[in-house]
Parts: C-alpha cells; structure tokens; sequence
C-alpha cells in the first residue's frame, strides 16, 4: 500500500464554508453570463450595428476563447496556485465585462466576448480544483457540491431571469455592466478568506506542445460545431475544422504519453470512473441546451412571452436543481454509490425531456411545461452533483486544476455540439413541415399558424433526440461510473501518480 494511503488525516481549513460563498459566487456569475447575453443579443446587435451574419460571434468569440484555453487555465491553476489563478481570472473577467458594456462597435464588442473567455478558462477551473482540495471530508464535501452543482446546473436559468430584467428594464449593457460587481466582491472575499493547501502544486515546466495542440483541437471542434449550425455540415470550411480538430487531438494524446510533466496526465482521463463522467456530463449537457434553446423560442415566439415572463417560467426548474443537488444529491452521497444517482437523474431528466415532445402551440404551461421541467431540474440536479464531486476525487492535488478544467470541457464542448446538432434537426424537420402543409392554407392566418406549427414541429423532433442523448448519458453512468459509496473505494491515487484500489475512502477524514 502506498504512503498517501496511510497518511496522517489533514486538519480541515476553517475558513472553508466563506470561500464556498465565494467560490459560489464566482460560478454563478460565469454561469450567468452564458445565458443572460443571449437574451441581451437583439438590442445589442440594433446598437452597434452588427449584421447577421456576424452576430453570432458575440457567442462564439467567447465560446472558442473559453472552450480552447480551458485545458491551459487548468494546468495554469495547478502551476500558479488555486487562489491566485481565481483572483486573476476574476478580476480579468470584470475587465472584459466592462469593456463589453462600454462597446461602441462590434469589433469592441468580440474582442471583450473573446477575453471574458479567457479569464473564464482560467476561473472556472481553479474555482472547482479549489473546492475539490478544500473540502475533503465526505459529508461536507456532499454538501459543498451540492451547492456548487445547484448553482451550475441553475444558473443558466437564473441568467435568463436576470437578462430579461436588465434588458427590459434597463439596457443591455447592464447584462454586462452585473458582472463587475459579482467579480470584485467574489475576488476580495477570496483574497481575504481562501487558504490553499501546502505542497498541492503541480510545479513541473509547462508543457508547451501539448498547450498548443489541445487549444487548437479544441477552438477548431468547437467552431466547426458552431459553423455547422449556420453553414450547414457539408459545407468544406465546417469539413476541414472536424479533420483540423482530429488530427490536432490524437496528436495532443500521442504528445501527452511521451512528455516528462504532461499538460493532461492521460491517467486523469482513462480512469473508467472519470472519464465516465466527462462523457455523461458532456451528453446530458446536449440534452440541456435542447431543454433552454427551444423552450426559450417555444415561450417568446409561439406564445408571446416577454423575456422577463419567460425568465420566470425556467423557475420550476432551477427550484428542481436546487432541490435535487442540495437535498436528494447531498443527502445520499455518502449512502450509495454516485452511479445510483447519476443513472436515475439521468433517466428522470428524460422522462421530463419526454413530456415536451408533447409540445403544441396551445400547450399549457400549468399542465405541460411546469411539471416537465421540475422533472428536468431535479434529474439534472441529482445527477451533476455526484458527477462534479467524483470528477475530482482520487486526483493527486497537484493535477486537480486539470481534472476539473475535463469537466468544464465536457460541458463546453457538449453545450457546442448540443446547439449545432440540435438546432440542425429542429430546422430541417420544420421545413420539411413546411413544404408538407403549406399548400393547404388559403389564408394569412393560417399560414402564419403552418409556420408556428412547423416551428412545434422543429422543437419536439429535436427534443425526442435530446430524450435519446440523455438515456445513452445513464446509459454510460450505470456502465462506466463503478465507484462504491465513500468508504468502499473508487481509485485513489498514491504520490507517485500510480491509482491504486483501496479499501478506504478515497477523502480524507
């Protein structure tokens, strides 16, 4: 048995709860800003001029930004310290914010989208390493993820609330403008409060072709998913960026076996039970942009809502991820093992995503949508917190920035091929609708209601496959995730970078 299995029991850090307040903090206002910009995007492309055509760079400059550099922001988390690397990104992330709400034309305006990504790359990140080294006694590690789960899987609800508010009733600079004060109370708080752990940096030379092959790899899957959605995926550009991509990452892995000191030890990844999880997560994240994509379109479009009311019809949702990941996740954690989690609140977001294949264009909200989404939300709730605790578990300190940077890649990359895949089988079954049924309508009216319809018909076709992608997500967590409940041992990994089965809990109590 190696000697971190017999190491003496660490004394827990007694300012842990404050830094989870702003650790939380942090996420939420990351978290956030993925949704509440786009709810901000019309009256920012009227204001700056932005065609088209270029808009959806407001969302893909910050996308290729943070989805390629998260790996990167990881290793730099783990070479930097935690708690420098969160300052830094926070206060960077403020800066970008404030020049995003400051923009007077659209290059201003990508450029500030591309650097929130960067220092996002960077926060999230050293954020969760931070809350993987610092709470290490299952039961408060249950309930610090629980949190920090319930805010990730919420959050992107609650940036719709938010968005609809500041853009309604104040401008949509504010929706930028939010950000600064979020970032600078959050970064004081951690500046004051957060201890890091001794001896938990990783302080091997960086390596430097494994930085480049993955960013690269990474920004060009990313775009060619995102160009997918507006060009179509036989168009050569979109092409070449997947062969771009493939090439770029099997070179990265074939890099990151021979190096010395490793951006991405392969050993954090080809252990069955994190790489169970990266690729659940990463599917039940494509099921979630279903879920956020057409309802946020459903609500405003077919039935009239205003961004605020539709802000405040996602809430049975974000009270069931609240639910889930603080009670149902927290409570049971330590009881069973996370696959008896995953895979049901996998299975329980399906049977809500199932319901809205029910969608019509009269649906009610009281008996449809309502009770689909708290379905939704308590499934995904219960689910992400486990995924996110054992994501992190049994990683040596000194490779846990990039361990939790895997789990922010898998939601990116997974938040990208959701938009693209989804958004591709919605618009093709609506015209295919379309040239079926529009022959028949006489009238104005009923054409405009052929094309409401025919958009219906978009949305719940795409839905039925999110339904699919999230049963093959619980599919995966049931097969792949066989870690026991704490105390009967999933990997723990010893000093020397060798994971071991052991038959104690792989926290320290």
């Amino acid at each position: 048995m190696s000697q971190a299995a017999v190491k003496a029991p660490t004394v827990p850090d007694a300012n842990r709860w404050k830094a989870l307040v702003f650790i939380a903090l942090a996420q939420l206002m990351v978290v956030l800003d993925a949704t509440i910009v786009n709810i901000a995007l019309p009256s920012a492309q009227q204001d700056l001029g932005i065609s088209d055509g270029n808009r959806q760079w407001v969302v893909t400059a910050y996308a290729l930004a943070f989805g390629g550099l998260l790996l990167f922001g990881g290793r730099i988390a783990d070479l930097w310290g935690r708690k420098r690397a969160f300052v830094v990104g926070l206060v960077g992330f403020a800066v970008a914010s404030a020049l995003g709400g400051a923009a007077t034309n659209e290059a201003m305006m990508f450029g500030a989208r591309a650097l929130q990504g960067v220092f996002g790359a960077l926060l999230a990140p050293a954020a969760l390493s931070l809350l993987a080294v610092m709470f290490t006694d299952g039961k408060e590690r249950a309930k610090a993820f629980g949190i920090y789960g319930a805010i990730a899987g919420a959050g992107g609800a609650v940036g719709l609330i938010l968005g609809g508010f500041l853009t309604e009733y104040l401008d949509w600079r504010w929706t930028f403008f939010v950000n600064i004060p979020f970032a600078v109370v959050a970064a004081a708080g951690a500046w004051f409060v957060i201890r890091e752990p001794e001896g938990a940096r990783n302080r091997n030379p960086l390596d430097i072709p494994g930085v480049l092959l993955s960013t690269l790899g990474l920004v060009a899957l990313v775009y060619g998913f995102t160009r997918a959605e507006s060009e179509g995926w036989g168009d050569a550009v979109t092409v070449g960026m997947f062969v771009a991509s493939v090439v770029l990452l099997v070179a990265f892995v074939v890099t990151e076996a021979k190096v010395k000191a490793p951006l991405l030890p392969l050993r954090v990844i080809t252990d069955r039970n994190r790489g169970g999880i990266y690729l659940s997560l990463g599917l039940a994240i494509i099921g979630m942009f279903g879920l956020f994509l057409f309802l946020t379109y459903y609500l405003q479009i077919v039935q009239g809502y205003s961004p605020v009311k539709t802000g405040f019809a996602f809430l049975p949702m974000i009270v069931g991820m609240i639910t889930g990941s603080t009670q149902i996740g927290t409570r049971l954690m330590t009881r069973v093992a996370p696959r008896l989690l995953m895979g049901p609140g996998f299975l329980l977001a399906a049977v809500g995503m199932l319901m809205l294949t029910q969608l019509e264009v009269d649906s009610s909200y009281t008996a449809l949508l309502l009770p689909a989404m708290l379905l939704l939300g308590l499934g995904m709730g219960t689910a992400f917190m486990p995924a996110m605790s054992l994501a992190t578990m049994g990683v040596k300190p000194q490779d846990s920035g990039v361990a939790s940077a895997m789990v922010n890649t898998s939601q990116q990359v997974g938040g990208a091929i959701g938009t693209a895949l989804l958004n591709t089988i919605a618009a093709s079954a609506t015209t295919t609708y379309v040239a079926d049924h529009i022959g028949g309508a006489a009238t104005r009216s009923q054409q405009q209601l052929v094309q409401l319809e025919a958009m219906v018909e978009g949305y719940t076709t795409a839905i039925w496959a999110a339904v699919g992608i999230l049963v093959a997500a619980a599919v995966i967590a049931f097969t792949f995730v066989n870690a026991g409940k704490p105390g009967t041992g999933p990997a723990a990994s010893s000093e020397d970078g060798a994971e071991e089965e052991l038959p104690v809990p792989v926290v320290a109590h």
